[in-house]
Protein backbone atom coordinates (compact mmCIF):
# COMPACT_ATOMS: atom_id res chain seq x y z
CA UNK A 1 0.00 0.00 0.00
CA UNK A 2 1.41 3.40 -0.99
CA UNK A 3 1.70 6.35 1.39
CA UNK A 4 -1.26 8.02 -0.35
CA UNK A 5 -3.34 4.85 -0.02
CA UNK A 6 -2.39 4.64 3.67
CA UNK A 7 -3.55 8.22 4.21
CA UNK A 8 -6.84 7.57 2.40
CA UNK A 9 -7.43 4.38 4.39
CA UNK A 10 -6.73 6.17 7.68
CA UNK A 11 -9.05 9.04 6.77
CA UNK A 12 -11.82 6.63 5.76
CA UNK A 13 -11.43 4.71 9.01
CA UNK A 14 -11.58 7.87 11.10
CA UNK A 15 -14.60 9.10 9.18
CA UNK A 16 -16.36 5.78 9.74
CA UNK A 17 -15.65 5.94 13.47
CA UNK A 18 -17.05 9.47 13.73
CA UNK A 19 -20.15 8.49 11.78
CA UNK A 20 -20.65 5.47 14.05
CA UNK A 21 -20.49 7.68 17.13
CA UNK A 22 -22.96 10.15 15.60
CA UNK A 23 -25.26 7.29 14.63
CA UNK A 24 -25.32 5.95 18.18
CA UNK A 25 -26.07 9.40 19.59
CA UNK A 26 -28.99 9.94 17.24
CA UNK A 27 -30.33 6.44 17.81
CA UNK A 28 -30.33 7.19 21.53
CA UNK A 29 -32.31 10.37 20.86
CA UNK A 30 -34.84 8.40 18.85
CA UNK A 31 -35.13 5.77 21.60
CA UNK A 32 -35.93 8.52 24.13
CA UNK A 33 -38.84 9.82 22.10
CA UNK A 34 -42.36 9.04 23.27
CA UNK A 35 -45.77 8.89 21.57
CA UNK A 36 -46.13 12.54 22.59
CA UNK A 37 -43.08 13.56 20.53
CA UNK A 38 -44.16 15.75 17.59
CA UNK A 39 -44.13 13.63 14.40
CA UNK A 40 -41.99 16.14 12.50
CA UNK A 41 -39.34 16.00 15.23
CA UNK A 42 -39.31 12.21 15.00
CA UNK A 43 -39.12 12.33 11.20
CA UNK A 44 -36.11 14.65 11.29
CA UNK A 45 -34.15 12.27 13.54
CA UNK A 46 -35.20 9.27 11.44
CA UNK A 47 -33.93 11.01 8.32
CA UNK A 48 -30.60 11.87 9.96
CA UNK A 49 -30.14 8.30 11.19
CA UNK A 50 -30.98 6.91 7.78
CA UNK A 51 -28.53 9.26 6.06
CA UNK A 52 -25.70 8.03 8.28
CA UNK A 53 -26.69 4.39 7.79
CA UNK A 54 -26.70 4.85 4.03
CA UNK A 55 -23.29 6.52 4.13
CA UNK A 56 -21.78 3.75 6.26
CA UNK A 57 -23.19 1.04 3.96
CA UNK A 58 -22.64 -1.74 6.45
CA UNK A 59 -24.53 -5.02 5.97
CA UNK A 60 -28.25 -4.47 6.46
CA UNK A 61 -27.95 -0.75 7.11
CA UNK A 62 -29.30 0.39 3.76
CA UNK A 63 -32.34 -1.84 4.17
CA UNK A 64 -32.93 -0.36 7.62
CA UNK A 65 -32.38 3.12 6.20
CA UNK A 66 -35.05 2.48 3.59
CA UNK A 67 -37.68 1.52 6.16
CA UNK A 68 -36.92 4.43 8.47
CA UNK A 69 -36.79 6.97 5.64
CA UNK A 70 -40.08 5.72 4.22
CA UNK A 71 -41.71 6.36 7.60
CA UNK A 72 -40.23 9.86 7.69
CA UNK A 73 -41.45 10.48 4.15
CA UNK A 74 -45.02 9.66 5.14
CA UNK A 75 -44.86 12.04 8.10
CA UNK A 76 -43.61 14.87 5.90
CA UNK A 77 -46.19 14.05 3.23
CA UNK A 78 -49.05 14.14 5.75
CA UNK A 79 -47.77 17.50 7.04
CA UNK A 80 -47.39 18.80 3.46
CA UNK A 81 -43.71 19.51 4.03
CA UNK A 82 -42.90 18.93 0.39
CA UNK A 83 -39.21 19.76 0.43
CA UNK A 84 -38.45 17.34 3.26
CA UNK A 85 -40.60 14.69 1.55
CA UNK A 86 -38.51 15.07 -1.62
CA UNK A 87 -35.29 14.86 0.42
CA UNK A 88 -36.56 11.55 1.77
CA UNK A 89 -37.25 10.33 -1.77
CA UNK A 90 -33.71 11.25 -2.77
CA UNK A 91 -32.32 9.28 0.17
CA UNK A 92 -34.58 6.33 -0.65
CA UNK A 93 -33.21 6.41 -4.18
CA UNK A 94 -29.63 6.51 -2.87
CA UNK A 95 -30.17 3.37 -0.75
CA UNK A 96 -30.29 1.35 -3.99
CA UNK A 97 -33.11 -0.90 -2.87
CA UNK A 98 -35.54 -2.69 -5.24
CA UNK A 99 -38.09 0.14 -5.06
CA UNK A 100 -35.56 2.98 -5.23
CA UNK A 101 -36.61 3.92 -8.77
CA UNK A 102 -40.20 4.20 -7.51
CA UNK A 103 -38.99 6.58 -4.82
CA UNK A 104 -37.24 8.66 -7.48
CA UNK A 105 -40.43 8.95 -9.51
CA UNK A 106 -42.55 9.88 -6.51
CA UNK A 107 -40.02 12.48 -5.46
CA UNK A 108 -39.73 13.92 -8.96
CA UNK A 109 -43.45 14.60 -9.20
CA UNK A 110 -43.38 16.54 -5.92
CA UNK A 111 -40.14 18.32 -6.87
CA UNK A 112 -41.63 19.63 -10.12
CA UNK A 113 -45.14 20.32 -8.81
CA UNK A 114 -44.19 22.35 -5.74
CA UNK A 115 -41.87 25.39 -5.48
CA UNK A 116 -39.29 23.71 -3.25
CA UNK A 117 -35.56 24.51 -3.22
CA UNK A 118 -34.69 24.55 -6.96
CA UNK A 119 -31.33 22.93 -6.27
CA UNK A 120 -33.13 19.91 -4.83
CA UNK A 121 -35.42 19.74 -7.85
CA UNK A 122 -32.40 19.85 -10.15
CA UNK A 123 -30.69 17.15 -8.06
CA UNK A 124 -33.69 14.86 -8.49
CA UNK A 125 -33.69 15.48 -12.24
CA UNK A 126 -29.98 14.68 -12.35
CA UNK A 127 -30.74 11.40 -10.57
CA UNK A 128 -33.14 10.62 -13.40
CA UNK A 129 -30.48 11.47 -15.99
CA UNK A 130 -28.01 9.13 -14.27
CA UNK A 131 -30.60 6.33 -14.23
CA UNK A 132 -31.60 6.71 -17.88
CA UNK A 133 -30.01 4.86 -20.83
CA UNK A 134 -27.87 7.02 -23.12
CA UNK A 135 -30.18 6.53 -26.10
CA UNK A 136 -33.36 7.42 -24.20
CA UNK A 137 -35.06 10.79 -24.67
CA UNK A 138 -35.91 10.76 -20.96
CA UNK A 139 -32.53 12.15 -19.97
CA UNK A 140 -32.87 14.96 -22.50
CA UNK A 141 -36.29 15.89 -21.17
CA UNK A 142 -34.98 15.85 -17.60
CA UNK A 143 -32.02 18.07 -18.48
CA UNK A 144 -34.25 20.54 -20.34
CA UNK A 145 -36.54 20.70 -17.31
CA UNK A 146 -33.57 21.33 -15.00
CA UNK A 147 -32.47 24.20 -17.23
CA UNK A 148 -36.01 25.62 -17.23
CA UNK A 149 -36.27 25.42 -13.42
CA UNK A 150 -32.95 27.24 -13.06
CA UNK A 151 -34.31 29.97 -15.32
CA UNK A 152 -37.64 30.55 -13.57
CA UNK A 153 -36.83 29.81 -9.91
CA UNK A 154 -33.55 31.68 -9.50
CA UNK A 155 -32.64 35.32 -9.91
CA UNK A 156 -29.48 37.36 -10.48
CA UNK A 157 -26.06 35.77 -10.21
CA UNK A 158 -27.48 32.56 -8.75
CA UNK A 159 -29.67 32.17 -11.82
CA UNK A 160 -26.73 32.75 -14.15
CA UNK A 161 -24.41 30.31 -12.37
CA UNK A 162 -27.06 27.60 -12.07
CA UNK A 163 -28.13 27.97 -15.70
CA UNK A 164 -24.49 27.55 -16.69
CA UNK A 165 -24.45 24.24 -14.79
CA UNK A 166 -27.77 23.03 -16.22
CA UNK A 167 -26.67 23.99 -19.74
CA UNK A 168 -23.62 21.82 -19.15
CA UNK A 169 -25.98 19.02 -18.08
CA UNK A 170 -27.88 19.44 -21.34
CA UNK A 171 -24.66 19.42 -23.38
CA UNK A 172 -23.45 16.20 -21.75
CA UNK A 173 -26.81 14.53 -22.35
CA UNK A 174 -26.74 15.67 -25.99
CA UNK A 175 -23.25 14.23 -26.42
CA UNK A 176 -24.14 10.83 -25.01
CA UNK A 177 -27.56 10.75 -26.70
CA UNK A 178 -26.60 11.80 -30.24
CA UNK A 179 -22.83 12.48 -30.23
CA UNK A 180 -23.47 16.23 -30.39
CA UNK A 181 -20.15 18.09 -30.45
CA UNK A 182 -20.84 21.66 -31.59
CA UNK A 183 -23.32 24.49 -31.10
CA UNK A 184 -25.04 24.13 -34.47
CA UNK A 185 -25.72 20.44 -33.92
CA UNK A 186 -26.81 21.18 -30.37
CA UNK A 187 -29.38 23.74 -31.54
CA UNK A 188 -30.72 21.30 -34.13
CA UNK A 189 -30.87 18.54 -31.50
CA UNK A 190 -32.82 20.79 -29.12
CA UNK A 191 -35.31 21.61 -31.87
CA UNK A 192 -35.63 18.02 -33.06
CA UNK A 193 -36.41 16.73 -29.57
CA UNK A 194 -38.73 19.70 -28.85
CA UNK A 195 -36.68 20.78 -25.84
CA UNK A 196 -37.31 24.51 -26.31
CA UNK A 197 -41.01 24.53 -25.42
CA UNK A 198 -41.81 23.94 -21.71
CA UNK A 199 -45.41 23.03 -22.48
CA UNK A 200 -44.06 20.13 -24.55
CA UNK A 201 -41.09 18.83 -22.54
CA UNK A 202 -42.85 19.13 -19.16
CA UNK A 203 -45.66 16.96 -20.48
CA UNK A 204 -43.10 14.47 -21.76
CA UNK A 205 -41.39 14.47 -18.37
CA UNK A 206 -44.73 13.61 -16.80
CA UNK A 207 -44.97 10.62 -19.12
CA UNK A 208 -41.46 9.50 -18.12
CA UNK A 209 -42.32 9.74 -14.43
CA UNK A 210 -45.58 7.84 -15.01
CA UNK A 211 -43.60 5.07 -16.70
CA UNK A 212 -41.14 4.92 -13.80
CA UNK A 213 -43.74 4.76 -11.04
CA UNK A 214 -46.47 2.76 -12.79
CA UNK A 215 -49.18 2.04 -10.24
CA UNK A 216 -46.90 2.55 -7.24
CA UNK A 217 -47.84 6.10 -6.31
CA UNK A 218 -47.47 6.87 -2.60
CA UNK A 219 -50.03 9.68 -2.65
CA UNK A 220 -53.16 10.78 -4.49
CA UNK A 221 -51.94 13.10 -7.23
CA UNK A 222 -55.42 14.22 -8.20
CA UNK A 223 -56.18 15.26 -4.64
CA UNK A 224 -52.92 17.20 -4.44
CA UNK A 225 -53.56 18.87 -7.79
CA UNK A 226 -56.98 19.97 -6.58
CA UNK A 227 -55.35 21.79 -3.67
CA UNK A 228 -52.90 23.72 -5.85
CA UNK A 229 -53.55 27.47 -6.15
CA UNK A 230 -55.13 28.52 -9.42
CA UNK A 231 -52.91 30.89 -11.40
Amino acid sequence: MTDQENIQFTEATESSKLLSIELEQKQNLLAQMTPATPPLERAAIQYEISSIMNELKRPGMQIAAWGMTKEAFQIYLDAQHWEEAVQCCDLLYQTEQPASITALGNGLWLAITYPIDPELSILMLNNLIDDTPDSSDGAAVAAATAHYIADIRFEGEKRDSTMFLTLNMLSKVAERHSQIDNQEKFNMWMTRLELTDPSVFLKRLGMVVDAIVGENWWYDREALRAELPVN
